[in-house]
C-alpha cells in the first residue's frame, strides 16, 4: 500500500518562501500523478497543483500561478511544492494526494485521488 507523508509546513511571514514535500514508499511510489491539495481551517479541500507521473506537465490553480512551482524528483519517490510569495490567504493544511490511474486528464476533484497524506500545516501571517 502507498502512503505519503508531507513534510515542510511552518509560520512565516508574507511574502516569504517554503518548500513542501511529500514522501512516497509503497508499491509504484514513484510513477503515479500527484496533486497538492489545502485546507483552510473550517472550509472545502481545495486543489492547489497537479504534475504527471513523468514531471512533464504541470497545472496550476490561477490563485497561485507565477508563486507556486510543483516538481519531482522519481529516484527519491519525491513530490515538492515551492511557494514563494506567499500571503495570509494561503494560510491551510495542504495534502498531497496520488492517483495510480495515471489519468492524463487533470483531476482537481478531491474524490479524483486515492493516496492521500496527513497534512502539513502552512500558516502565513500578515
Amino acid at each position: 500500500q502507498v502512503q505519503l507523508v508531507e513534510s515542510g509546513g511552518g509560520l512565516v511571514q508574507a511574502g516569504d518562501s517554503l518548500r513542501l514535500s511529500c514522501a512516497a514508499s509503497g508499491g509504484t511510489s514513484g510513477t503515479f500523478v500527484v496533486a497538492w491539495f489545502r485546507q483552510p481551517y473550517g472550509k472545502a479541500r481545495e486543489f492547489v497543483a497537479r504534475i504527471s507521473g513523468t514531471g512533464d506537465s504541470t497545472h496550476y490553480v490561477d490563485s497561485v500561478k507565477g508563486r507556486f512551482t510543483i516538481s519531482r524528483d522519481n529516484a527519491k519517490n519525491t513530490v515538492y511544492l515551492q511557494m514563494n510569495s506567499l500571503k495570509p490567504e494561503d494560510t491551510a493544511a495542504y495534502y498531497c494526494a496520488g492517483d495510480p490511474l495515471n489519468r492524463v486528464v487533470v483531476i482537481t476533484a478531491v474524490s479524483g485521488y486515492t493516496y492521500w497524506g496527513q497534512g502539513t500545516q502552512v500558516t502565513v501571517s500578515s
